[in-house]
Parts: structure tokens; C-alpha cells; sequence
């Protein structure tokens, strides 16, 4: 039977739990009872850190497996594809989600670079003191939204978030050298990721992104390639593939109401499209599912 995807529903994924949340910015829950179905996928329309406790779950993210077991974090950003495949009864772990207002707010610095590690490696182990940081972060959290009577809550979490990130949590999702400035080629490569994540089911070629950002494609090629170690063209090629994939195995679209949804010239043309990239035609891999 064909899964159906979801949007992240906290009634959907979790038995009824300890929620601390405050003006739909930010959402703690504390070991919470996940539903004992497992085999549920969904898209994440925020960003979701999980703080593993104690026991196991395996999943994919982006069609990519992972398994995260105790003293371990999994982040899930906005626009993810996720899918359980299992969680054991002992599963603990503290779920924190925030809109994607409330990360934009942090405006971190490295930004870039933090998302690039969380891209590459968005389930990380942590080390005695990464855990107990993290719990005793989320406490504060905590303590912070049952204040009622303070109006900076909000504003207290935020700040919170910024000082922990920069006093530990750095350590945790980032790379290279923390005194180098973020460059302007960073911010390129960001706002091009940024108008790929709106445009990529209807806008394939580069051109289109140099254009609109006021550079040539081949400037903008050069320098997602050299900031993010992945080729402009193959970032394009990934967005697509996935929303492929997650209309395949989770919709009863036909073929060609696939092709005509990611804008390709025919149905022929995404098949080619699709094998070159999977080595597996459309058709075949939804079967496969």
C-alpha cells in the first residue's frame, strides 16, 4: 500500500505529552510517547531537533538512511522529506521544533556553514558534556516559556538559543576555521540556494538563478562549487530528484502528471532525466517502493 506523505503534525506523531511552546515560534516537548505506528513519513515545514535519550530510531531523510540511537541529535530541516521506518519502545528524547521565522530570527553567523554539515550529516553523536549542554539548554527553554508573566519570553528564548549556539553548540555542526568571516560568495551561494528551494520545480537552468542574481552562470557555478563542494547544476539536480521520488512513492500521480508537475517537455524527457541521475526509470522505481 502506498504511504501517504504528511506535513509534520504533532497529534499525528505523538501520543498526548508535556508541551512548553510559545506563540508558535518554538515547541519543546520532553520524552514524549510516539504513536506505536511506525513506517510514517512526512515533510517538515520546520526545523526539528531531536535530542536522543535513550534507545533507537532509523529512518531517511531526503531518501537517505539514518539511525540514531542514545546520546546522539538528528536535525531535520525545513523541506525535508522524512521516513520512520522504526523506533524502539524505549525510545526517550526531547523534540525541540522551530519556525522557520524563529531561525531566520537567530541570524547566526556561519550560517552557511552550519547548514552545509547539518546537509551532509544531520544526525551527529554527542559526547557526555554535548548531552547534558543540550538538556540543560532545553531546561532553561522550559523555565523560560512557563514565566506567563514575563513579556520577553519570546525575545529570552532567542537570545538563549544565539548564546548557547555560540558558547557550545558550534561545536557540534560546523566546519572549518571559526575566525574566517562570512564572504560574499557565501551569501551567494545562500540567497542561490534560496530562490533553488522556491523555483527548482519549474527552473532548471542555471542561467535563470545567475539572472537573478546579477551574476553569469558561469560565476555562480564557479563559486557554489567551491563554497559548498557541490556543482550548481547537480544542487538543481538533487531538488528535482527528490520531489521526484516523493511523488512516485507518495502519490498516485501517473507518470507523465509527474513530468508535467516538475515542467518537463514530455514524459520521455523526464525519464531520461530520472534514469540518468538514479540509473532507474520512473516507472521501476515506483514499483521498487
Amino acid at each position: 500500500m502506498k504511504k501517504t506523505l504528511l506535513s509534520f503534525s504533532l497529534n499525528e506523531q505523538f501520543l498526548p505529552s508535556k508541551t512548553y511552546a510559545i506563540k508558535d515560534q518554538i515547541t519543546l516537548i520532553d520524552k514524549p510517547l510516539i504513536k506505536s505506528h511506525v513506517s510514517e513519513s512526512f515533510k517538515s515545514d520546520e526545523t526539528i531537533a531531536i535530542i536522543c535519550l535513550k534507545g533507537k530510531i532509523k529512518g531517511n531523510i531526503n531518501f537517505k538512511s539514518y539511525e540514531s540511537q542514545n546520546s546522539s541529535m538528528i536535525i531535520i530541516l525545513s523541506n525535508q522529506i522524512v521516513d520512520v521506518e522504526y523506533v524502539s519502545k524505549d525510545f526517550k528524547a526531547i523534540f525541540i521544533i522551530m519556525s522557520n521565522q524563529f531561525s531566520q530570527d537567530l541570524a547566526i553567523d556561519e550560517r552557511f556553514r552550519v547548514f552545509m554539515s547539518i546537509q551532509k550529516n544531520p544526525c551527529v553523536t554527542l559526547n557526555e558534556l554535548e548531552r547534558q549542554s543540550l538538556i540543560e539548554y532545553c531546561e532553561i527553554v522550559k523555565k523560560t516559556i512557563l514565566n506567563h508573566n514575563n513579556p520577553y519570553s519570546l525575545k529570552s528564548i532567542k537570545h538563549i538559543t544565539k548564546a548557547f549556539f555560540y558558547g557550545f553548540g558550534y561545536h557540534i555542526h560546523i566546519t572549518g576555521n571559526l575566525q574566517h568571516q562570512k564572504q560574499q560568495q557565501e551569501i551567494l551561494v545562500e540567497k542561490f540556494l534560496n530562490l533553488l528551494q522556491k523555483y527548482y520545480c519549474d527552473q532548471r537552468e542555471i542561467g535563470f538563478y545567475s539572472n537573478k542574481l546579477n551574476v553569469t552562470p558561469k560565476y555562480l557555478s564557479k563559486i557554489v562549487k567551491e563554497c559548498s563542494g557541490i556543482s550548481a547544476v547537480r544542487w538543481v539536480e538533487n531538488h528535482v530528484v527528490i520531489e521526484a521520488k516523493s511523488l512516485l512513492k507518495f502519490t498516485d500521480l501517473t507518470i507523465q502528471q509527474v513530468s508535467n508537475k516538475l515542467n518537463f517537455p514530455s514524459q520521455s524527457f523526464f525519464g531520461k532525466y530520472f534514469k540518468r541521475l538514479e540509473g532507474i526509470s520512473p516507472s521501476n522505481y515506483r514499483n521498487s517502493q
